[in-house]
């Protein structure tokens, strides 16, 4: 009798039981020469209503030949089927694996008509089976490929990132339509120096075509290996468009994100405008795009990828995921809907209607609604467990703390670990809901309170990045060692720092709450007095900074005489 597994093991009991797909997601990605290091990164917010952000462990197995697993949709919960479980699957953290190999997606969704209802694998397992079985970024195309031609495919569009130590790719997938196995997809390499990113926009649009070298095809997959291939499509990726009159041309002129997803209004201002505004940051030639970013200029495409003005830290990668347009004219903190006190994000839904006519919120890469979110580096100087970092975090992006998680760590903490707590079930020492009371109480009064919470998180990410140098000495000494017992204490000593770092965080963050709380209640902003001689105790110092002017003119725009005070009435 064949022995069954379970691919999401508790994961699935309390986690995946979602009832709405998870669409809103922003990825970036940076190449060894774009990094200072000479790191690669992938960033991954994981936006969803119903997502509860905790940190996934599968260790390390082997199995017997006739193992079967099952099959989860990650967004849902439901069974989908059971697939052959490889003979050896890797040890992952988050969305990293042993090795090294990265994976993020957004979903971008594209024609509905390409669904196929029936396919075992979704996009979320699809990323989870891959990182327990692949190595590097060829490897993962190659699984990718193999597993949905075998057992079908049966999510929507998606852009997948994926990098090893060396490599980053891009793949954008979707299926061929209902009872048909297989994608219809385009991976291209990021040529190193660059940097590129997604946001539930398709996004590839031209490629190279096969000569059996640079480029190949699907129907030559094992060919992926050679490290001079930069470009992998379906065999079919444009015949399958035929087939359904989307498109006529040639191969040269088949633009996979034009025919499969075609950018509009709401693709570029909802989507696009998310990477753009990571790219203007790091390159000052970006003003070109704004109005294909706000979807006044559909036909002005941004590249694929752009070479940043300087390289960049991973801090600064940190800081490309807390963007919500400040500085452009898509600022959130600037139009009427930021409230009295320059909030940072909206409530759902984004577009809505007044008169007849409608109107949006622009849609950030900080927003609210995040359960998890990431920057990986994976470092080809280091031994594998230790050269593989997951810097995690929970929440809104502009408001969480990225904290470090070695690859080769071999338990994550309890308070970032799956099964403490739940969407819909509270847990006091969950870092998801720790995260959660700060950044709903700074919603409150964002304009004085986030400046508190910043000083906080760049005290803790900087302090973890200076730790990680000592550390990451320390461990790949021992792991080269060929003393007897070295790799074991290099394993203990990367997963103790990753889980006293994890726990430090959100004892920090309960502290932070504590501090936020007591001194801002109100609408009062308190301060310690010393204590005079001769006195038992003595109040705090209190400010109340009301209402900024402009939004006391518009208070009196609005309600007109019935707030004004007769002459001489005095306060």
């Amino acid at each position: 009798m064949k022995r069954i597994t379970s691919l999401m093991l508790s994961l699935l009991v309390v986690t995946l039981m979602l009832t709405e797909k998870s669409h809103a997601c922003t990825n970036f990605l940076i190449t060894k020469g774009a990094s200072k290091d000479g790191s690669t990164m992938i960033t991954y917010s994981a936006d969803s209503h119903v997502l509860y952000g905790e940190l996934y462990f599968w260790p390390a197995m082997k199995y017997k030949p006739g193992t079967m697993v099952d099959v989860y949709e990650w967004d849902s919960g439901k069974f989908l089927g059971t697939i052959e479980q490889a003979p050896v699957t890797y040890s992952v953290v988050g969305n990293i694996n042993q090795h090294q190999l990265a994976i993020g997606e957004t979903t971008y969704g594209g024609r509905s008509e390409l669904n196929n209802p029936d396919g075992i694998i979704d996009y979320g397992s699809l990323i989870y089976l891959t990182l327990q079985r692949a190595k590097n970024a060829r490897e993962a195309i190659h699984t990718i490929v193999t597993l949905t031609e075998k057992y079908g495919y049966c999510s929507s569009g998606e852009s997948f990132s994926i990098s090893d130590p060396n490599e980053v790719w891009i793949m954008e997938i979707i299926g061929k339509g209902p009872g048909k196995k297989g994608l219809a997809f385009v991976a291209r390499r990021i040529p190193d120096g660059y940097i590129s990113g997604h946001a539930n926009q398709a996004r590839i649009q031209t490629f190279p075509l096969a000569n059996g070298t640079s480029s190949i095809t699907s129907a030559e997959i094992d060919k992926v290996f050679n490290p001079e291939v930069e470009t992998v499509y379906a065999a079919d990726v444009a015949d399958v468009a035929r087939g359904f009159g989307w498109f006529d041309g040639t191969d040269a002129d088949f633009s996979f994100s034009d025919v499969y997803a075609p950018v509009d209004f709401s693709g570029a201002r909802f989507c696009e405008a998310r990477v753009w505004a990571a790219f203007n940051r790091v390159n000052g030639s970006m003003g070109e795009y704004l109005n294909y970013a706000m979807g006044y200029d559909l036909d002005n495409r941004m590249p694929l990828w752009i070479k940043p003005d300087r390289k960049l830290g991973v801090d600064e990668v940190m800081g490309l995921m807390r963007d919500y347009y400040q500085g452009t004219p898509m600022d959130m903190t600037k139009d009427f809907g930021a409230g009295p006190y320059a909030n940072t994000v909206r409530w759902r839904p984004m577009s809505w209607e007044v008169d007849g006519k409608m109107y949006l919120h622009e849609r950030a890469t900080s927003t609210q609604q995040t359960g998890f979110s990431f920057v990986t580096q994976s470092r080809s100087w280091l031994p594998d467990p230790v050269g593989g970092i997951i810097w995690f975090g929970v929440d809104d992006t502009y408001y969480t703390v990225y904290t470090p998680m070695y690859c080769g760590m071999t338990t994550v903490p309890h308070s970032f670990a799956v099964g403490n707590g739940d969407i819909m079930t509270y847990s006091a020492d969950a870092a998801f809901w720790v995260f959660n009371e700060v950044t709903n109480f700074v919603y409150s009064r964002a304009d004085v309170m986030t400046p508190d919470l910043q000083a906080k998180q760049q005290e803790l990410e900087q302090k973890y990045i200076s730790e990680i140098a000592e550390i990451d000495s320390r461990a790949a000494g021992l792991f080269k060692s060929t003393a007897r017992g070295a790799a074991k204490k290099a394993t203990e000593l990367i997963t103790n720092y990753s889980v006293n770092a994890g726990n430090n965080t959100v004892k920090e963050w309960r502290e932070l709450y504590k501090h936020l709380f007591t001194k801002y209640i109100d609408g009062n902003i308190k301060t310690r007095r010393e204590l005079p001689d001769n006195h038992k105790y003595i109040p705090p110092q209190v400010k109340q900074p009301g209402y900024p002017q402009e939004w006391l003119m518009r208070i009196v725009l609005d309600a007109g005489d019935k707030l004004k005070m007769p002459d001489g009435a005095g306060h």
